[in-house]
């Protein structure tokens, strides 16, 4: 019975760590996540400050898994190549390290009590207040607070070795000194359990809670922090499953990382031991000693790896390409955008940002569209049957888009936001809708334009001469809104837009005007006719500009 109790208390602390985490974790992603945007743009370079990102941005979230799912569904949309990715992931792997030097550091060294307690009551004070960056910082203290009251009592339930359980010690010693075979048993001790709780951080703290209290040596504890390395990688793997090809390389890739790094450190195992020990004197029973030995392992580790692996990103990414084969579904065209969760650790403003490059590719494919109808337009009598087709499936794509893209934001919608967060998926799913009628406007001047070519239809040379004018003006909205989507966008920029629509209106009374005047002058009626219907829907995706931009305003 006491066995069970003390197992129930050592889930209760875990389950208490890992809230805390979670709760830490969002509070810091709402606070910082504009500035994790900026740091996201980093991964446009080299693999270098690939690394560098990666390591940030779990630096920031305390999650190497929620940073590589993260990256795996960025792979899955096509927002970044299989090589960044590969040095974000590596990255990752050296900022979750931070994790280890935070438990040694303070959560077997401070009276947890002291600094827990303290940073809940003042947390739970700021949660109380109005205004939402308040709000968000006290979730930042409230889940410090539980995150360090988690480990002080899983510190408290992990027993202490000693004559009343000198049997738990007898236990692991006929596991241990059996040379590479003790090491190999405790790699896959640890990748057991952080395949079970789907945390290396939470699986970390559990090892050094048992080497802090005699349960296990020094090297015993390295060897499960190795497979801690290897378990951290299924989470990825899993959450690549049902993606596409792209993806599942990314999610490889990583553990293909994890798994290499892991084997040369095998070879090089007692000698990198010896190195720890000799930066860090002492003997294991200190218990400061051992949790800091733990920390520098980790770190030391994962830093060498890096170093080692970052060289031959190219050559991982050609072996997985060659292992991860695209099946049926990677042929499917039909668009498909997943929303992706780590389960333990959500990543709610950073899939916000995913969407909204995703709208910013669907807003690229209808400037696309409008440009190809106006090459089918001015060439009436070639063959142009590729390029109708084309916008025929650009248009069902932007359909496929609009229903993904709002599902996939309404997903966002259901995770813990500011208010900010919660305007921004308001603002994007408006845009999402604007550019789906952009598409359908872009559709029913393919139609003109087929109508045209079919039925032989001449306009006179002035009213060509206007189409092309008024193209270059509802070209610029489109341009103006895109180049947006991807700058911020402030009260000067919503004058520009008004100005621009202003321009629009102007320009279509004006035209209409023209050519009833040229209908009155004798002018062929079907020209006219299919004239003013081309500018009556190019003043349609003026309209729509101005709501994008006015989308956009309110984007934060």
């Amino acid at each position: 019975m006491d066995i069970i109790l003390q197992l129930l208390n050592i889930l209760g602390s875990l389950a208490m760590f890992l809230y805390g985490m979670k709760i830490m974790s969002d509070g810091i992603q709402k606070v910082a996540g504009e500035r994790l945007h900026k740091i996201l743009d980093y991964m446009t370079k080299n693999r270098f400050t690939a690394v560098l990102t990666g390591l940030i941005i779990t630096s920031i979230i305390q999650s190497s898994s929620a940073t590589t799912v993260m990256i795996v569904s960025f792979v899955n949309a096509g927002l970044l190549t299989l090589v960044k990715a590969i040095g974000v992931i590596m990255g990752a792997n050296i900022g979750t390290t931070i994790t280890a030097w935070i438990v040694s550091i303070f959560g077997f060294k401070l009276s947890l009590s002291v600094v827990s307690l303290p940073c809940i009551g003042i947390g739970m004070f700021f949660i109380f207040s109005k205004k939402h960056k308040r709000r968000d910082f006290g979730e930042i203290l409230v889940g410090f607070g539980l995150l360090f009251l988690g480990l002080r009592f899983l510190k408290d339930s992990v027993p202490t070795i000693n004559e009343e359980n000198i049997g738990i010690l007898e236990f692991l010693k006929n596991f241990t000194e059996h040379g590479i075979f003790s090491t190999l048993f405790f790699i896959f001790v640890g990748t057991t359990i952080t395949i079970v709780i789907q945390s290396s951080s939470a699986a970390m703290a559990i090892t050094i809670a048992m080497a802090f209290n005699g349960w296990i040596d020094f090297p015993t504890a390295a060897a499960i922090v190795l497979g801690e390395n290897i378990g951290t990688t299924i989470t990825a793997f899993l959450a690549a499953f049902n993606a596409n090809v792209s993806a599942r390389r990314a999610a490889r890739a990583h553990m293909f990382f994890n798994v290499f790094g892991v084997l040369w450190m095998i070879i090089f195992f007692p000698l990198f031991l010896k190195l720890i020990v000799l930066i860090i004197p002492g003997s294991d029973t200190t218990r400061d000693i051992i949790t800091f030995r733990l920390a520098l392992f980790h770190t030391m580790f994962n830093i060498m790896n890096t170093l080692i692996f970052i060289w031959f990103v190219p050559a991982f990414a050609w072996l997985v390409e060659r292992l991860v084969k695209p099946g049926e579904r990677d042929l499917d065209k039909k668009y498909k955008l997943d929303y992706l969760s780590t389960g333990i650790q959500d990543t709610a403003e950073i899939n916000i940002m995913k969407g909204k490059k995703e709208i910013s590719k669907m807003a690229v494919i209808t400037r696309e569209m409008f440009t190809t109808f106006l090459e089918i337009f001015h060439n009436p009598n070639k063959n142009l049957s590729d390029l109708v087709e084309s916008i025929k499936q650009k248009e069902e794509l932007t359909d496929q888009m609009q229903e993904e893209i709002s599902r996939y934001l309404a997903e966002c919608a259901k995770e813990s936001l500011n208010e900010e967060s919660a305007d921004n998926v308001a603002a994007l799913l408006r845009i999402t809708h604007e550019l789906e009628s952009i598409g359908d406007s872009c559709l029913n001047l393919n139609i003109l334009a087929e109508r045209r070519y079919n039925k032989k239809i001449k306009l006179v040379k002035v009213a060509l001469s206007e189409i092309d004018d008024y193209a270059e003006q509802v070209m610029e909205f489109i341009n103006f809104y895109i180049e947006h989507l991807e700058n911020d966008f402030n009260a000067y920029n919503i004058e520009q837009a008004y100005v621009l629509e202003a321009a629009i209106d102007k320009s279509r009374n004006k035209l209409k005007k023209n050519a009833q005047r040229r209908l009155r002058k004798g002018s062929k009626v079907q020209g006219e006719l299919l004239f003013i219907d081309i500018i009556r829907h190019f003043e349609r995706i003026g309209d729509y500009s101005l709501n994008i931009s006015q989308a956009l305003k309110n984007l934060k």
